[in-house]
């Protein structure tokens, strides 16, 4: 056995793996590497890239020492570098975990085309590039967002936007889409909580090629609020390879992030290092005349002009968040609606001002709930209590629940049979999630208050 070329002893070393692991983990990581040299005391194994040799080194390193002791009679301290014969001609690869069992990223079929449209489909027509307004605290992430869309990866590759919740990052990502989706064969927008469901679904339906052929056929992937992975160690490591296959093939990918990458703590490293390895940008908080402007924007999108005065207290008002900005607007257009007033400053000002609950101190029917809410939602009763679980049906559902139980004086069990049946563990999460909202949600307040209007004046 010592006169054994490296070549010679990894190929024998290979045979003896081969039966050690499965085969989508031999395809994977140890069919195109090659023995690069041998001495008496070290062995070298060439690795096709740097994504490769880094997990032979981390997870199957001592199992590669055994296989190459045994073949040689004697142990030999075992390296794995880049290089070799076989290597790829690209210096950036992507790794495999077992359920995958192709490194690079597949072309679009048919199949997944068809599925990209059902993705873009989820993308908000209201977010786009014109919609967003731009100023000193998003300039940077806007200008990143749209050099990548209007070349898909040519550029800042991977995009990750971060900021606090309600800032804009989402707008941003779905604009990316919206233009970006113009010029690729296949994009995929999708939450981080969504592609957790459909990573744990494949692997336990054994549909993991279906899966992996959706992902990484993708031109275009835009993964929101990647930070709901923390934690979640399997569908890290199918994200892991995922983004590593689309990269290598320059597939563009945009993440958004409600915290910058060095605090996404509970992320595996190598995850983290990769993010970094982009352009990684953030939105502050807007200035007052940034907030002023956001206001005139969505105001004008609604037909209204409204006065500068109102516009600077309503900017003032709220501080951080765009999503409260656009809440409280909704609040005081709502108040004017319900009294048949126009907005001035002196509405507006009582309208912020207005108690959460009205002045509804009455005690309403369980008929009666049921035909204002669905009256308000635009969502008929049949739908609330059927099985249907879309964010407007889930609203108008929860909002049921609450008003029966304040309003009309029900039970859970009775809320639970009045909407077709539901439990009572459910009707108690649905009363409590509108409870809780109430003290942050503008608009869910005076979608309340407008409720409760009506059954007044019914």
């Amino acid at each position: 056995m010592a006169d054994l070329s490296a070549t010679e002893v990894w190929e024998r070393a290979l045979d003896d793996l081969q039966i050690q692991v499965t085969r989508p983990t031999f395809e994977t990581w140890l069919k195109q590497t090659t023995g690069v040299a041998v001495s008496d005391d070290a062995f070298v194994v060439g690795a096709p890239n740097a994504f490769v040799a880094e997990m032979l080194e981390q997870r199957m390193s001592s199992l590669i020492a055994q296989a190459v002791e045994r073949q040689v009679r004697r142990r030999l301290d075992v390296r794995i570098e880049v290089g070799g014969s076989h290597a790829y001609a690209s210096p950036s690869g992507a790794g495999e975990d077992a359920a995958f069992e192709q490194p690079d990223a597949p072309p679009a079929t048919a199949a997944t085309r068809q599925a990209s449209r059902g993705r873009r489909s989820r993308l908000n027509p209201k977010y786009t590039f014109d919609s967003f307004i731009v100023g000193k605290s998003n300039e940077l992430a806007h200008g990143a967002a749209h050099a990548v869309a209007d070349r898909p990866g040519a550029v800042y590759n991977p995009l990750v936007i971060y900021s606090k919740v309600g800032l804009g990052k989402t707008h941003l990502l779905h604009a990316i889409g919206r233009l970006a989706g113009r010029k690729a064969a296949s994009l995929i927008y999708t939450t981080a909580e969504d592609f957790t469901s459909e990573y744990i679904s494949a692997i336990r339906e054994g549909k993991t090629e279906e899966f992996r052929e959706t992902y990484r056929a993708a031109d275009v992937l835009l993964l929101d609020d990647i930070h709901f992975l923390i934690g979640k160690e399997q569908t890290q490591e199918g994200f892991f390879h995922t983004f590593n296959a689309l990269h290598m093939s320059n597939r563009q990918m945009v993440i958004t992030s409600d915290r910058p990458v060095t605090a996404l703590t509970l992320l595996e490293d190598r995850i983290q290092s990769r993010l970094e390895g982009g352009l990684v940008v953030d939105i502050q908080p807007p200035g007052l005349e940034e907030r002023s402007a956001i206001l005139r924007a969505k105001a004008e999108a609604r037909g209204l002009s409204l006065h500068p005065v109102v516009l600077e207290m309503l900017a003032e008002r709220v501080r951080k968040n765009v999503r409260e900005l656009e809440g409280v607007l909704n609040r005081v257009v709502a108040y004017a609606d319900l009294t048949q007033s126009r907005i001035t400053p002196e509405l507006a000002s009582r309208a912020m001002a207005e108690p959460a609950s009205q002045a509804w101190s009455g005690h309403a029917s369980e008929q009666a709930v049921l035909h204002a809410v669905s009256s308000h939602f635009k969502v008929s009763e049949h739908e609330m209590k059927g099985a249907k679980r879309d964010k407007a049906t889930t609203r108008a559902r929860h909002v049921a629940m609450y008003l029966l139980r304040e309003d009309a004086k029900l039970g859970s069990s009775a809320i639970g049979r009045t909407l077709g049946g539901k439990n009572h563990a459910t009707v108690l999460r649905g009363c409590r999630t509108i409870e809780t909202r109430q003290n942050v949600d503008d608009t869910l307040r005076y979608d309340i208050f407008a409720i409760r209007s009506a059954l007044e004046s019914a």
